[in-house]
């Protein structure tokens, strides 16, 4: 008897620990993640906040106010209409139609949902009505406004639609955030919800698509961990590789003859990196590419990134080789290609990105502060400053040289990745970077739907970025 009063302690206990952890795990959910329910169009008590308290304003890191309440209770954007057009993918829309916006992302602080108790019988006591949190956000709204002014302005990007992310690769704060076409929040037309272009789609987070030759930065990473003495190994560019029938090209059918991995890098040579591919393998090359974030849930604590992936079904050979170009099944979103980047400039240490700079109540208590977070190590350090110098290489001599900026130092990478789009077949542009300097530590990724050339289309505008960052922001 006495052995099985034991037995029944033990299970008692191990289901109390099991209810624990759980109990554990929903307050660590809520609290990390709780946003991404919070907001939901199924959350009644979202809906009758919306109603009946003042939400609070949005506010950027310089001061700059994007979003604030009327006495009718009205949200209003600023006067404006070039600037609240360049932060709609940021902010959200009245109607909800941009997903994950700040207005709704963080409306448990903009309704007031964090309000202690002695706060709201306060409120109650005087008769008012209750007021949200105000929330500042990491972006620079002007910087939006320049980025959207490139992309209506450049010869290649004029009318087209994609996106830029900018981002602080050693805290993560993103600065720059916007996706095009943008659309006016406070005139919604029924030209804008018929726009073929799809406006309210916020392609910084939700496009996942071939990131194209800017893949080569992981493939180029996974080689110089996995082959030994890979950098003095001579690679031979045809312009054609021949694999299970089909044939690998290079971009404009460059053939760019005998070479070796720092020169493949800075020609962005399809035919080298397909061959690199297949001397690793798929599970080397998915290894790396996992490092850096690929087949992850994005769980971020301040924003909702779709997922990026790297194919782990139908792996032929000739699948592993355009993988090593960044084709295939591979997908990403311009956010994600950022944090690439950013790694690579931040010592191989890819950060969490952040959003959310402050939380403040109406009575000016400062609810919630930014706080650092390392995502993931990518890659060793090491490797991280082999590729940096690749990079720099590509933008002073490469194919990214479009991006260059008188007096700093840029490191990049272009891309022309070729997709579908409304059952065509198109090419699209990306260029990924950063400026490699202390004072100014940031990374860039743009993305150009049907910009054929990241080199002619993509890269102009990290130029327009970089140059804003040299004239307008603090050395560190």
């Amino acid at each position: 008897m006495k052995p099985l009063h034991t037995r029944f302690r033990l299970v008692t206990l191990f289901l109390i620990g099991l209810l624990l952890l759980a109990g554990l795990y929903g307050v660590y959910s809520i609290t990390v993640y709780g946003n991404r329910w919070f907001a939901s169009s199924r959350n009644l008590r979202y809906r009758e906040a919306k109603s009946e308290v003042i939400a609070g304003d949005i506010i950027d890191r310089n001061g700059v106010l994007l979003a604030t309440t009327d006495a009718q209770g009205e949200r209003v954007y600023q006067a404006d209409k070039e600037a609240r057009q360049s932060v709609v993918h940021l902010i959200g829309d009245r109607d909800g139609n941009v997903a994950n916006g700040v207005d709704s992302f963080d409306a448990s602080y903009l309704l007031g949902f964090e309000t202690t108790l002695p706060e709201r019988v306060l409120t109650l006591i005087k008769g008012e009505q209750r007021h949200g949190d105000d929330v500042t956000v990491t972006v620079d709204s002007k910087l939006n406004t320049v980025i959207v002014r490139a992309f209506n302005t450049h010869v290649r990007t004029k009318d087209k639609s994609g996106a830029a992310v900018v981002m602080n690769y050693k805290t993560g704060e993103i600065v720059g955030f916007v996706s095009v076409p943008v659309f006016d929040p406070a005139n919604i037309s029924d030209a804008v919800k018929a726009d073929t272009r799809h406006p309210f789609w916020n392609r910084a987070t939700q496009s996942t698509l071939p990131p194209g030759s800017t893949f080569k930065i992981i493939t180029a990473s996974s080689a110089l961990e996995n082959l030994e003495d890979i950098e003095n190994r001579t690679f031979t560019c045809t312009g054609a590789t021949q694999v299970m029938g089909s044939t690998i090209t290079d971009f404009g059918n460059a053939q760019h003859g005998q070479l070796q991995l720092p020169k493949a890098f800075r020609v962005s040579c399809n035919n080298t990196f397909a061959q690199i591919a297949l001397l690793l393998g798929d599970n080397a090359l998915r290894r790396t590419a996992e490092n850096f974030g690929f087949n992850d849930n994005f769980l971020f604590r301040d924003i909702v990134v779709e997922n990026s992936t790297y194919p782990t079904e139908n792996r032929t050979l000739i699948e592993l080789a355009w993988s090593g170009d960044g084709q295939s099944q591979i997908a990403a979103t311009p956010m994600h290609m950022c944090m690439v980047a950013a790694a690579i400039a931040n010592n191989g240490v890819m950060m969490e990105p952040r959003l959310l700079s402050r939380v403040t109540s109406p009575e000016g208590l400062v609810r919630l502060r930014m706080t650092l977070k390392v995502y993931r190590r990518a890659v060793s350090e090491e490797i991280a400053e082999i590729i940096r110098g690749y990079m720099l290489d590509t933008v002073s001599r490469g194919t990214a040289t479009a991006a260059q900026v008188d007096g700093l130092s840029i490191a990049g990478k272009t891309g022309s990745a070729e997709s579908s789009l409304d059952g065509r077949d198109v090419t699209h542009a990306w260029f990924v970077g950063f400026i490699d300097d202390a004072r100014y530590p940031y990374a860039v990724c743009v993305f150009v739907e049907e910009g054929t050339s990241g080199g002619g289309a993509a890269a102009p505008i990290a130029q327009a970025i970089f140059r804003y960052i040299q004239a307008y922001f603090p050395f560190q």
